[in-house]
């Protein structure tokens, strides 16, 4: 009875090990042998993600945005062109780093839609397309930045950047006629004329601003000169992102104020790396969000670097402008 038991434990403690080494060897091969699917999911799409664009035409370069993503095989894009907000492209085909895609003749003012051809090279894109104005454009583009920021800001100290008598600290983008006024103490927008640009290149900041819009006016205050924030009394049946304090085309500002011509009021706006928050006439209307890319009209495409306000005077109508302080990060 005991030499039968003292077989049986040991062939119990065989099996143990036998098990275990079983288990050791096949958690082996789950670490250090991923199966195919898994290698699949680890290789990505150079090609995806946001890109910031240039289009060189022979006597003007056009500040341009572009997003390529991918479902279910299939691409798809959105691209900010010469003016205006993001918007989706009819055509977009990629094979072996060459990629085509097609932007509207409606939206571009153009007699043909612009159709691009381009390669992606050192992580970077080039290529070609017929220009709106009839002749040849080249055209680049490198990978967008995130601009995510580790830590905090250091704020520094406040710059007034107007000083309520002249457009000392500004220059405006062409001579005009139209052209910016002081009147009153104010800034007052041309009515279709020239943007008015600050002397002060910032990277994070915020911004203190007063504004008054007239009757179906329309102006904006773009931040480091390539996201703008609305000012308007005209926009109501075009989307939320184009109302008052949205950033246009990308953020929508919520709650939305009901639209108050000729009467001040005054924006708050924090811009850490590329999320911002807006607050107008003390409340918060835009919350910490992030910006995907630039707004037609930019001043540059090149989001890394630091840039001035502008204040646009494009558009119809006139806005005025007051108290415009301006806090920069350390």
């Amino acid at each position: 009875m005991q030499q039968r038991s003292h077989k049986q434990l040991k062939l119990y403690i065989a099996a143990l090990l036998a098990l275990t080494i079983v288990l050791s060897s096949t958690s082996s091969l789950a670490q250090v042998r991923p199966g195919p699917k898994a290698t699949a999911r680890a290789v990505s799409d150079p090609l995806l993600g946001r890109w910031d664009l240039t289009l060189k035409a022979a006597d003007h370069q056009f500040p341009s945005w572009l997003e390529i993503t991918k479902e279910n095989g299939e691409y798809s894009a959105q691209m900010v062109g010469r003016w205006g907000s993001a918007r989706p492209l009819p055509r977009i085909e990629i094979t072996e780093g060459k990629l085509t895609f097609v932007s509207p003749k409606e939206e571009e003012g153009s007699k043909e839609d612009l159709v691009f051809h381009g390669i992606f090279e050192n992580n970077a894109l080039s290529g070609t397309v017929n220009g709106a104005d009839g002749t040849p454009w080249t055209w680049s583009g490198e990978r967008a930045p995130e601009l995510k920021r580790i830590t905090p800001p250091e704020w520094g100290v406040p710059v007034p950047l107007f000083n309520g008598k002249d457009l000392t600290g500004w220059k405006m983008s062409s001579p005009g006629p139209p052209v910016w006024t002081v009147q009153d103490g104010t800034l007052v927008t041309p009515g279709n004329g020239p943007e008015l640009t600050s002397d002060l290149p910032v990277q994070d900041f915020k911004l203190h601003i007063e504004f008054n819009c007239g009757k179906e006016s329309n102006s904006g205050i773009y931040l480091r000169g390539r996201y703008e924030v609305q000012v308007e009394t005209d926009s109501e049946a075009e989307p939320p992102s184009h109302h008052t304090g949205g950033v246009y085309g990308f953020v929508q500002p919520y709650p939305e104020f009901p639209r108050k011509p000729d009467v001040w009021q005054s924006f708050d706006i924090t811009l850490i790396g590329r999320n911002i928050t807006v607050v107008q006439n003390g409340y918060t209307i835009i919350n910490n969000k992030e910006i995907p890319g630039i707004t037609g009209g930019a001043l540059n495409s090149q989001e890394a670097q630091p840039a001035p306000i502008y204040l646009q005077g494009s558009e119809k109508g006139h806005v005025a402008f007051r108290n415009i302080i301006l806090t920069p990060a350390k």
